[in-house]
């Protein structure tokens, strides 16, 4: 199987379809499954720029679509669904094409990751601290204990901080610690998508103007009614996060854009950290002109890709 992955507005999407239809005039045509993990949810379209049907010119797309906004984003259900598809599209002869930009979702779709367990009570009293603080000191307790784990974690993203310390308090090691080695179950080539930081911001600023004029406001609008503001997961998204504190007063449509190009631009910089760890990923630039030349010519000379060293 193939992955495509890479920090966000770096073009993953279109080299994935790519692929796939290049895959289907020689041998076994390529299927897309969604490892991103806020387009899992329906209706969060534009925020996080979903491919859309007409885009994707045939080409069969996975896992997209299937939470509502209000539930909780859960990876170790993600990987069991995953699994289930990569499983199943080998068994008849398609190439499964994982593309997103979750590092954590990706490497539980790909790699012998087993998830620790949670605990209720632990879970309650770390969210009570987060409803109570916000994110911040518990951020500042994670960089210490797992400096490792706060690098590769925004520091507004509460979820995620409250999960890591939860492992932390459950297991007695690092959040880090729980991750394996990188090696996949699977035989498969990843493709990383290089794009210079300075070409890459410029990419998310105009992505989000883009999503703006595109009508993110009014998205948002449409997924307040349908239970936006009771999720954990979906309500701090980028974007979304940002517009809902416009809606509720906190501050001018402009800063809720300008917030929005500096949170991503940060998340963006944190995706390329949790990449670049991998020493299995092949890195190509996002802009050469033969591309999909590229990925094709190094997904048939590799074939099987090992871990480095």
């Amino acid at each position: 199987m193939i992955a495509v992955v890479g920090p966000t507005a770096a073009g993953k999407s279109d080299l994935a379809v790519d692929l796939a239809l290049e895959l289907g005039k020689s041998s076994a045509a390529g299927e897309v499954i969604n490892a991103d993990s806020m387009q899992l949810y329906r209706g969060m379209d534009i925020g996080t720029a979903k491919l859309p049907v007409s885009e994707r010119r045939g080409v069969p797309h996975h896992l997209l679509d299937i939470w509502d906004v209000s539930e909780t984003a859960n990876v170790a259900e993600y990987q069991r669904m995953a699994r289930g598809l990569i499983d199943r599209l080998r068994r008849q002869g398609r190439t499964p094409i994982l593309v997103g930009g979750s590092g954590l979702y990706v490497r539980g779709a790909l790699d012998n990751l087993d998830f620790p367990g949670t605990d209720p009570t632990l879970r309650s009293r770390l969210e009570d601290e987060l409803a109570a603080s916000g994110p911040a000191p518990l951020y500042a307790r994670l960089a210490e204990r797992d400096p490792a784990a706060a690098e590769a974690i925004l520091p507004s993203n509460g979820r995620r901080i409250v999960r890591a310390l939860e492992v932390i308090e459950l297991t007695g090691r690092p959040f880090t610690a729980t991750l394996p080695e990188h090696v996949s179950r699977y035989p498969c080539v990843q493709i990383g998508l290089e794009v210079p930081r300075t070409e890459l911001d410029e990419r998310i600023a105009l992505r989000v103007d883009r999503m703006w004029r595109s009508g993110l406001v009014e998205e948002v609008r449409e997924l307040e009614r349908n239970g936006l503001r009771d999720g954990r997961t979906a309500s701090r998204a980028l974007g979304y996060a940002q517009v809902l504190r416009f809606l509720n007063g906190e501050c001018s449509e402009d800063a809720a854009r300008e917030e929005t190009i500096r949170a991503t631009r940060r998340f963006a910089r944190r995706q390329d950290s949790w990449f670049r760890r991998d020493p299995r990923i092949h890195w190509l630039p996002y802009d050469a002109p033969d591309l999909t030349d590229l990925a094709f010519a190094l997904i048939s000379a590799v074939g099987t890709d090992t871990p480095a060293g």
